[in-house]
């Protein structure tokens, strides 16, 4: 079911991160934390709400999923769009058919403008199929957020994300335990948020001193 992009390795001079985790792992506040420390971060989900929003985009998902997806303003009901594709594999393929590439040619250039920049020291990229489409081979470093699944559960319920849609969504992914045996550090996140801010800064000055930055 996964979409085949090659790893192509990073081309750029400068290093690319690759965020893994759960959902409500917390994979967003630790991009964050790079963010304060001089890097860009490339958030998939972002780039893909914004995908959603135009003409283009929103007629093709119209065309394979219904008009029921649209909402009374004439947007794509995310929320919906969501309950119809992750009941069904073929039609998650779908939707990563028409949604994925796009993404990823944008991310790529995102990542030839910020290796532009001098001020950027290094390029985050907050993907939640950073594995499944075949982008961690394109990372020089790959970080694992580790959580307990009853603190994920606590955070995406209050974002309206029930513990059952996590258990319906993950099964559609590559499971967590392939994940962090991938990753090269990992981050717990199941403490304080102080914890969280010691542990990305050690990791990134890991990072930053062995490229000899």
């Amino acid at each position: 079911m996964w979409l085949d992009y090659p790893a192509v390795g990073n081309i750029g001079d400068k290093p690319i991160i690759g965020i893994m985790g759960g959902i409500g792992s917390g994979k967003s506040s630790v991009a964050v934390e790079f963010v304060k420390l001089g890097c860009k971060v490339i958030d998939a989900d972002k780039i893909a709400h914004e995908l959603l929003g135009g003409k283009t985009i929103k007629e093709k998902i119209v065309v394979s999923f219904g008009r029921d997806v649209v909402d009374s303003k004439g947007n794509i009901d995310r929320k919906r769009l969501g309950e119809i594709v992750f009941s069904d594999v073929d039609k998650l393929s779908l939707l990563n058919g028409i949604i994925h590439p796009l993404v990823m040619k944008r991310a790529e250039v995102l990542i030839e403008q910020y290796n532009r920049q001098n001020q950027v020291k290094a390029i985050v990229l907050d993907m939640p199929l950073l594995v499944e489409i075949g982008w961690a081979g394109r990372c020089d470093k790959l970080i694992f957020v580790d959580c307990e699944q009853k603190i994920r559960a606590d955070r995406a319920k209050k974002k309206d994300f029930g513990k059952n849609q996590i258990k319906i969504r993950e099964k559609f992914q590559i499971s967590l335990d392939n994940k962090a045996s991938l990753a090269d550090n990992t981050v717990e996140n199941n403490s304080d948020f102080s914890a969280l801010v010691r542990q990305v800064a050690d990791i990134f000055s890991d990072i930053m001193g062995k490229r000899g930055f």
